[in-house]
C-alpha cells in the first residue's frame, strides 16, 4: 500500500510579497515554488545569478504565471546584505512573508566571511540578523510573518560565548550548531520584541528534519570537493523512507510556519515523525538551548554590535507602519 505523502494547505497569497533566501535550489527552491503557486509574488535573493535564473525557469515550467524576480545577496558579506536592504527599501513595497532559509553547513576547515566572522556564524546567523534589521520598515509595513530555518543541530552543543568565531579551535559541527542556536535565539527574541514594541511582525522557527539537500553535498565554495558520507547515507535512507524525508517534505515545516493562519509567533515547527527527523509538519517543543531569554538578549546585543545594525531602542514606541496589502495575514 502506497504511503500518503504529507502536505500543507497553503492559503490564498494573492497580493502578498514574499522574500525567500536560499531559493536557488533545494528547500528554498521548493518554498518559492509553493508560495508563488499560492499567488504570492516571490523575491529570490541569490548569490549566483545563473543558478537563480535556472531556478526561476524550473518553477515556471510548472507555474507559467509565477511572479518571481531575482536580487543579489551574499549573506557572508554585510555590505551585500545592506545593499539588498537599500534596494528593497527603495522599491518601497511592504513585505508580508520573509523566510530566512539560506545556510552553509560544516566546511571541513575553518573559513571566514568577508567581514572576518566564522563562515557559519557569519552567514547563517549574522547575515540574516542584519537582513531583518535592514528590512524592518518593510516588514512592519506588511505586518510580516518571519520564519527562520534552524536545524536539529540547534538541539546539540552550545554557543561558544568565549570564542564565537572559533579562532582558538575549530570544530565544524559544533560551529554549525552554534550558528543555528544563535539563529533560533534571534527568531524567538524578534517575536518578543515585536510584541513589546508593537512592530506588527510575527516571528517563528522551523526546521526541515533530515533530508537529502545540498548542504552536505560537494560544495567547492566551502572547500568540500566531494559529497560527504552523511549525505550519501541520507539519500539512501530517504529513498527507502527510513528516518529521512525528501526535499519536498523537508520544506513543509517552513511552509506551514510562514503561511498557516494557525501558526503562531515564538513557536517551532518541524517534522512530527520519529525524533522529528521526518514526517508531517507540526508544532513541537522549543529546543532547550533556545529557551533562555537572557541568552537571547545577550546575543542580540552582540549581533547588533558585530553587524553595525540597530533595531528600535524604545520597545514601546510605535511608528506608522504605512499601507498594508489587503488581507495581510498574521
Amino acid at each position: 500500500m502506497a504511503r500518503t505523502r504529507p502536505d500543507v494547505t497553503v492559503p490564498d497569497l494573492s497580493g502578498k510579497l514574499a522574500v525567500v533566501t536560499g531559493a536557488s535550489d533545494g528547500v528554498g527552491l521548493g518554498l518559492a515554488a509553493r508560495l508563488t503557486a499560492a499567488g504570492a509574488e516571490v523575491v529570490m535573493p541569490v548569490r549566483n545569478r545563473r543558478k537563480g535564473e535556472a531556478a526561476i525557469a524550473t518553477i515556471k515550467q510548472r507555474h507559467p504565471a509565477a511572479a518571481l524576480s531575482l536580487r543579489d545577496l551574499d549573506l557572508s558579506s554585510l555590505d551585500s546584505v545592506a545593499a539588498l536592504g537599500a534596494t528593497l527599501r527603495a522599491e518601497n513595497r511592504p513585505i508580508h512573508i520573509l523566510v530566512n532559509n539560506a545556510g552553509v553547513m560544516t566546511p571541513p576547515d575553518r573559513q571566514t566571511t568577508v567581514d572576518g566572522f566564522e563562515l557559519q556564524f557569519g552567514s547563517n546567523h549574522l547575515g540574516h540578523f542584519a537582513l531583518v534589521a535592514h528590512l524592518l520598515p518593510l516588514l512592519r509595513a506588511g505586518r510580516a510573518r518571519v520564519t527562520s530555518q534552524i536545524s536539529v543541530a540547534a538541539n546539540e552543543n552550545a554557543v561558544n560565548w568565549d570564542d564565537l568565531n572559533w579562532e582558538r579551535s575549530y570544530h565544524g559541527r559544533r560551529a554549525y550548531s552554534q550558528s543555528k542556536i544563535a539563529f533560533g535565539l534571534f527568531g524567538l527574541e524578534l517575536d518578543r520584541r515585536s510584541k513589546a514594541g508593537g512592530w506588527g511582525i510575527t516571528s517563528n522557527l522551523s526546521h526541515p528534519g533530515i533530508a537529502p539537500t545540498n548542504l552536505l553535498a560537494a560544495r567547492p565554495e566551502v572547500g568540500r570537493t566531494r559529497d560527504t558520507a552523511a549525505v550519501r547515507l541520507i539519500r539512501v535512507l530517504s529513498r527507502r523512507g527510513i528516518l529521512a524525508g525528501t526535499v519536498e517534505t523537508a520544506l513543509l515545516p517552513a511552509l506551514l510556519a510562514a503561511t498557516s493562519p494557525d501558526a503562531r509567533g515564538g513557536r517551532l515547527y518541524g517534522p512530527s515523525g520519529l525524533r522529528h527527523l521526518s514526517g508531517p509538519p507540526a508544532e513541537q517543543a522549543v529546543y532547550s538551548r533556545l529557551r533562555s531569554e537572557d541568552d537571547a538578549t545577550r546575543l542580540w546585543q552582540i549581533s547588533e554590535n558585530l553587524t553595525h545594525t540597530t533595531f528600535p531602542a524604545d520597545e514601546h514606541a510605535r511608528i506608522d507602519p504605512g499601507p498594508t496589502a489587503p488581507g495581510s495575514h498574521r
